[in-house]
């Protein structure tokens, strides 16, 4: 098994988040950034695979405040020098398609190959309503589920993750679809360049655009890992299978994770996308490593207060609890290791800002001395 972390980038404390708009303070911004670099210096030299974050706008409240997933994750990649930077994600309804691949492919090489990214939905409405790039799309969630806003949007992403993965994998390529047209059709460039011409590819000699492509082209081959965020549907979580991306799975139904994961592979195989075993998702939950099983469930119990003012609101049930003292944490494990004996990655979702960094460095620590090497 390896081992990546996530965080929401929460910019404070219980208290501070109570005392409200904690997102507006810049003394508690710089913090939260001095305190994911030490954590991400602390997951490089301990031996972690990965270390993953989302992007969330508008967030005075500072719940989660990642905003650009660029810039996060330059910043991750700025202070490990190992570790997998997992940015998850793009979300669809508010970037390019086009441009997010070019985002990619610059990111890739910046981080030494050493990038993983998420594309996803967008399920927090008022961030998504303010920065979407088509008046016709929406954020879905429970309130709209199955509705025509949710099957536009999911077809909406259907073609942005077919555009973003054509642009990563093609040296050139055109794309004519419902929402998007690459080139646009009839387009001929202004001017006439015989650098198009004579070291190009897609342009003939009226300068008729007939074809476009990135630069450059990802460092990884064909492109960096995808990753679906945090996906809670059968659906969603089989979707990736067609491009050979993982998604998130934080449950502590094993059936149900057992059920997805072979229902992943029914999928692939459909595509012809060749997928090892263990890779099909990454399993994961909450984790509060502590010396005991009650100092753990103490300090828990801070999250539970974010994720129930935080994450129930969006529909988003309790995930798998890995708390406890790092034999109990391993037990849980060996569960999981011995219902799928492939497992490859577990994403553990630290309390980042919630718990104060001694609390983080502890748990961090046990979990590097006491856990990992138990599953290497």
């Amino acid at each position: 098994m390896k081992f990546s972390l996530f965080m929401y980038c929460t910019i404070g404390r219980r208290a501070e988040l109570e005392g409200g708009l904690a997102g507006r303070k810049p003394e508690l911004y710089q913090r939260m950034l001095d305190e994911i670099a030490d954590y991400a210096r602390l997951a490089d030299d301990a031996g972690f695979f990965g270390f993953g974050h989302p992007e969330h706008h508008l967030q005075i409240e500072g719940f989660e405040i990642s905003n650009d997933p660029r810039l996060m994750g330059m910043w991750l990649g700025r202070h490990t020098k190992r570790l997998r930077v997992i940015t998850c994600g793009f979300v669809s309804t508010t970037h390019n398609p086009l441009r997010t691949a070019e985002d990619i492919a610059t990111m890739d090489h910046m981080l030494g190959g050493r990038f993983g990214v998420g594309l996803v939905r967008g399920y927090q409405a008022r961030w998504v309503e303010n920065f979407k790039i088509r008046g016709d799309l929406n954020a879905v969630g429970p309130w709209n589920k199955d509705s025509p806003a949710d099957v536009a949007n999911r077809e909406y992403f259907t073609e942005f993750v077919d555009v973003v993965v054509k642009a990563l994998k093609s040296e050139t390529f055109s794309h004519r679809g419902k929402y998007w047209q690459f080139p646009p059709p009839g387009f001929v460039n202004p001017h006439d360049h015989p650098v198009y011409r004579t070291y190009g590819k897609g342009v003939d000699p009226q300068m008729n655009i007939a074809e476009i492509g990135i630069a450059p082209r990802p460092l990884q081959t064909p492109h960096p890992p995808l990753y679906g965020g945090f996906a809670a549907s059968m659906r969603t979580a089989t979707f990736w299978a067609k491009y050979g991306g993982k998604p998130i799975v934080l449950t502590d139904n094993l059936d149900f994770y057992g059920r997805l994961v072979e229902a992943y592979r029914g999928e692939a195989e459909k595509h012809g996308t060749k997928v090892a075993r263990g890779q099909e998702a990454a399993w994961g939950g909450i984790c509060i490593c502590a010396p005991t099983d009650a100092q753990a469930k103490e300090w828990l119990q801070d999250m539970l207060w974010f994720w129930n003012s935080w994450a129930v609101p969006f529909g988003q049930g309790l995930p798998e609890l890995l708390v406890g003292s790092p034999d109990t944490i391993s037990r849980r494990l060996d569960e999981v290791k011995q219902r799928f004996p492939d497992q490859d990655e577990v994403v553990l979702l630290i309390p980042q800002g919630i718990h104060t960094p001694d609390q983080i460095r502890t748990s961090l620590d046990l979990m590097a001395k006491h856990v990992l090497p138990r599953f290497a």
